[in-house]
């Protein structure tokens, strides 16, 4: 057996694409903390941070054995991590787009309208409904952070669980509502 931390880059390449877990290990424990570092210096949010490397880290191992084990495996996660922020910035300013198109319609619409206000009551009984129709614990996640802005660590907390399942709910909830709403899901959202 050889020892995972003494191999070279390339030879840790080479064992993960067989599916060597000890070798993908390795190549976490010596590349995360660098990885955080670069993402940290551009974003500036450490929730963020981890969760675009976590999801670099995951793509390598679920297509792993698609990976050419000739590459430079440092360029290869920097560039892969660069291309992730940049992704990540261009669906902020997107939403943000969303968003401020949204109020610029809620500002300029007279709201005193009957109209409006049927149609305003019916789009949010159809998100209410939407919403309720969620696996219990989906919903009960789903509505923490969004009605009563609780922070990931704190719904783990009052939930008694681990951050990660109130990262995969949130994800499942999002995914179903984005399904369901379509449009609507980004101006909301």
């Amino acid at each position: 057996m050889v020892i995972a931390n003494k191999l070279s880059d390339n030879d840790l390449l080479a064992q993960v694409k067989l599916g060597d877990k000890a070798a993908f290990t390795e190549i976490y424990d010596r590349y995360n903390g660098l990885l955080y570092l670069f993402a940290l210096k551009r974003i500036h949010d450490r929730e963020e941070a981890k969760d675009l490397i976590h999801e670099l880290f995951l793509k390598l191992w679920t297509d792993h054995q698609l990976i050419n084990d000739t590459i430079n495996l440092r360029a290869y996660l920097y560039t892969s991590l660069k291309n992730r922020i940049i992704n990540s910035f261009t669906r902020q300013r997107v939403e943000s787009r969303y968003i401020d198109s949204f109020q610029h319609y809620l500002d300029t619409v007279d709201s005193g309208t009957t109209d409006h206000l049927v149609r305003h009551n019916d789009l949010l009984a159809f998100i209410e409904s939407e919403i309720a129709n969620l696996h219990p614990r989906t919903r009960l996640v789903f509505e923490l952070s969004r009605k009563t802005n609780l922070s990931r660590k704190e719904i783990a907390q009052k939930l008694d669980i681990s951050e990660e399942t109130v990262k995969s709910h949130m994800h499942n909830a999002l995914k179903i509502l984005k399904v369901k709403l379509g449009p609507l899901f980004f101006l909301l959202f």
